[in-house]
């Protein structure tokens, strides 16, 4: 049933405060433009006053919101924007292509991730007695949703938290836990409940991804990683590709060229050892896949990564 037009403008009214105090706590604790590492764990912040090129990034299971301004995330063929009025909702680890396009020094984008832990989901559901989803096939592993103001006050009290750090380890947990559920039981909850619960399709790709991230160097035996989690060949490739819009030969490749990447930023390997320590045997190959995703070979990507810090 519809809100009465009065009410509704009432609590619409309350999201747009909600939004504008979640966005000064926000800024507060982001002097610099870039994500920040806070007290509490698994809540990041970020602050960016400008647009952004497309960049590839890996998003894990979290939810992000913003306070104000707005992100677009590419998966696949699909596009997800997100802003001050849409949450974006991640239930696996998914390569992407991020973009902020709505920034600017005067109104800055602002905003937070929170990280997921499948357990306490699936202890949630289960305390809290919520049934598993009817719909037990894979789903896409990103959405978005609407933000509502029992979400945003509870944001807020959680990032309240950091200017009393010393409530932290006791409240944190607890608010927490409040965000699943209100995540859980929400209109992108089904999505969630798919993942947390034990023999559904969604849960049997996510164990898949798992394994994925942590043997992204080793040989791909897609019959084998299928057997693994109790799938066949054809049923986990059709689910992989619902969940992630990737095969998982090109999800592989994907991790293998971000960590190389990292290798090569970071740590300062040159192309070959980096291609070598990721799981390539050929160069060659490698310099062809980096340049297709990344848009330059190697070489060229770590000098232009470098040259705005340079500068």
């Amino acid at each position: 049933m519809r809100n009465h037009p009065l009410k509704q403008a009432l609590e619409d009214n309350r999201v747009e405060a909600a939004l504008e105090i979640l966005g000064t706590s926000i800024a507060r604790w982001t002097d610099n433009p870039d994500s920040v590492t806070t007290a509490i764990p698994d809540l990041f912040l970020f602050r960016r006053d400008e647009p952004t090129p497309p960049m590839n990034g890996m998003y894990e299971p979290s939810v992000c919101l913003m306070a104000q301004g707005a992100k677009r995330v590419l998966l696949g063929d699909d596009t997800f924007v997100y802003d001050a009025h849409h949450f974006l909702l991640t239930s696996v680890h998914l390569p992407t292509v991020v973009q902020i396009i709505d920034a600017s020094r005067e109104r800055p984008c602002l905003g937070l991730m929170l990280k997921l832990d499948q357990r306490e989901m699936s202890q949630l559901m289960v305390d809290s007695h919520l049934p598993p989803p009817r719909v037990r096939q894979a789903s896409r592993g990103m959405a978005t949703g609407e933000v509502t103001l029992p979400l945003l006050t509870a944001f807020q009290r959680l990032i309240d938290l950091l200017a009393e750090p010393v409530d932290i380890p006791i409240l944190a947990p607890i608010i927490q836990r409040e965000i699943i559920y209100r995540l859980l039981v929400g209109d992108q909850g089904a999505r969630l409940r798919q993942i947390a619960s034990a023999g559904s399709q969604s849960n049997q790709i996510a164990r898949a991804i798992e394994w994925l991230k942590s043997n992204f160097t080793r040989p791909l035996r897609i019959d084998e990683l299928a057997a693994q989690v109790r799938m066949s060949t054809s049923t986990f490739h059709h689910h992989f590709r619902s969940m992630t819009a990737l095969s998982p030969l090109q999800f592989q490749k994907k991790l293998r060229l971000q960590e190389a990447r990292r290798l090569m930023l970071a740590e300062n390997l040159d192309a070959a050892t980096a291609a070598f320590q990721v799981g390539y045997e050929s160069p060659s190959q490698f310099s062809r896949e980096y340049g297709r995703l990344f848009g330059a070979p190697p070489l060229r990507d770590i000098a232009s990564l470098r040259q705005p810090a340079a500068g």
